[in-house]
């Protein structure tokens, strides 16, 4: 079972979205709320972890519906199924997604003859069985001393998922630090290792191929360090692989029982709930890694079997549709307030633009369509000092997630009330804005005169109408944030199918890595191959200064 090929506009539900579009587009979010009964309570949802209240979205409940019927239109199901069930639905490069088998397999469940959950069981025994030995210090150096440092090597999906999540639930640690090198950029991995006792240090190198050129060359600067300490027979206590190619982790050094196994059927980007993700069980333990993975199961069976009218994930990936397709809005915020997700905005940049940033329908032809969104974000309150300014008054419409926690982790009741009379203020400052009466009012108040109030008057209006989600959840837990990033997985799923390309591809991330090796022979060649003149410029600049 594939995905079907259809272009989305050319669906009717697609023409009757245009048409209630046109009619409604310079309605205000307010407007919606004075004509629709009960509008908060049919736009929200409460599942598997997670409050979502999407009221506060420039839409009516007539439109909300068409979208639903678009996506019923288009055989959303048919595509659901399709993704949970192993179907090749990577298809330029036949290959099954099955992350979310990661953390709930049907035991049933095949793909090349090899039965999945008993693979991930086996897999997730091993990662068990490795991080209680770092935990009771059972794992020891060249030195005899226990291991105190963990330090991830990765790049993208082997790197942003498991940082994210570690910082995130930095609540929950263990003793163990956890450092993560992804940079090829040298400053990068010396500082790193200026702050690392050999003796006391493991790396974990993640890479499918075992031939990525930034992992493979941070592993080997890191490998040369240790060697200034101890012999080449004593790496394999001081690093671990995650991946496909064993033969060249072995010749690396690393001992063949210490090699976890990533599978062509889980992508870079949504691998944190594999062996990829081994950094995040050293860094809280095995139990909190395992509620992880049933947080994000919760959402998976919500996912699969709630009505597109009230499931989370088609929900927000339906409201991405209509402001990316019919508002034309070109990005996307991501506001947790929350400090421990920092780096949530970051994350689900890479899960979101590398999957859907495509132009090629999955019929092969050209879309005339916008797909994707830029995605981007900071914690508040932070935010609101930096960006908000623009959000509020500036001229791009940017639908915004907030994400937030009723319950602080350290129990500090007053700073989570500043926090939360924040995060609830600035959602309703994005909805009602500030009108002339109320501003010239103010101002009165203050004892202007009616010249000085004309002049400022303009500078201080705002204009409102400004679509927010509100997520809340209980407390920032690894089930929650399971729930979280399974939720942002499946909208991401559900936009591609919309839009009809494939998701789990990433072709354009590959001339760029094919022109880089070019230009590092040139570096060293006597003559340069052809480039622009622009290049061939910069390229002889830098030749200069290296020599």
């Amino acid at each position: 079972m594939g995905l079907t090929t259809i272009n989305p506009t050319s669906t009717k539900a697609w023409k009757e979205l245009q048409a209630i579009f046109e009619n409604e587009k310079n309605k205000s979010i307010l407007n919606f709320f004075n004509s629709e009964a009960d509008r908060t309570g049919q736009f929200s949802v409460e599942e598997a972890n997670l409050f979502l209240d999407f009221s506060k979205n420039r839409i009516s409940s007539e439109a909300f519906k068409q979208l639903v019927a678009l996506a019923e239109e288009l055989n959303l199901k048919q595509g659901i199924d399709a993704y949970f069930s192993g179907s090749p639905i990577n298809q330029t490069e036949g290959r099954a997604v099955l992350h979310t088998a990661l953390r709930g397999a049907d035991k049933n469940l095949e793909v090349n003859g090899e039965n999945v959950h008993q693979l991930v069981e086996s897999s997730l025994d091993k990662i068990k069985h490795f991080t209680e030995k770092i935990h009771h210090g059972n794992w020891k150096g060249y030195s005899g001393k226990p291991i105190q440092n963990i330090v991830n090597i990765g790049i993208g999906g082997s790197d942003l998922g498991p940082n994210m999540v570690v910082d995130a639930l930095a609540y929950y640690k263990k003793p163990i630090t956890t450092y993560f090198i992804s940079n090829v950029d040298g400053d990068h991995i010396h500082e790193t290792l200026h702050q690392l006792d050999p003796e006391t240090t493991l790396f974990i190198v993640v890479s499918k191929s075992f031939s990525t050129q930034e992992t493979l060359n941070n592993a080997t600067t890191a490998r040369k360090w240790l060697l200034q300490y101890t012999e080449q027979d004593q790496v394999e206590k001081h690093f671990v692989a995650v991946s496909a190619n064993v033969e060249k982790a072995i010749e690396f050094g690393i001992d063949q029982a210490h090699i976890f196994p990533m599978w062509d059927w889980v992508g870079g980007r949504f691998s944190l709930w594999s062996a990829a993700g081994i950094s995040i069980a050293c860094a809280v333990g095995f139990s909190n890694f395992k509620e992880l993975l049933n947080g994000a199961n919760e959402m998976d069976q919500h996912f699969k079997s709630a009505k597109f009218n009230k499931n989370i994930p088609v929900i927000l990936a339906l409201l991405g549709v209509w402001y990316g397709n019919f508002y034309k809005a070109e990005s996307e915020a991501i506001i947790p307030y929350s400090q421990y997700l920092q780096k949530l905005a970051s994350y689900l940049q890479q899960a979101s633009m590398e999957s859907n940033g495509k132009s090629v329908g999955r019929n092969g032809n050209p879309v005339d369509y916008q797909t994707g969104a830029i995605v981007w974000g900071e914690p508040g309150t932070n935010s609101q000092h930096a960006f908000f300014q623009l959000m509020h008054q500036g001229t791009q419409l940017i639908p915004a997630d907030f994400i937030g926690f009723l319950k602080p982790l350290h129990g500090d009741q007053h700073h989570q009330d500043l926090l939360m009379s924040n995060f609830f203020a600035q959602t309703e400052a994005f909805l009602k804005g500030k009108t002339a009466n109320e501003v010239e009012t103010e101002l009165k108040s203050q004892g202007m005169s009616a010249e000085e109030i004309e002049k400022l008057l303009p500078f201080k209006i705002f204009e409102g109408n400004r679509p927010t989600n509100t997520l809340l959840a209980e407390k920032l837990t690894p089930k929650t944030l399971g729930s979280l990033i399974a939720m942002y997985e499946h909208k991401i799923f559900v936009q591609g199918f919309i839009w009809n390309v494939f998701s789990y591809d990433q072709w354009g991330v590959e001339l760029g890595k094919q022109l880089a090796n070019h230009i590092l022979n040139d570096f060293s060649a006597n003559k340069m191959q052809d480039h622009d003149p622009s290049t061939q410029q910069l390229i002889n600049k830098y030749k200069k200064a290296r020599s």
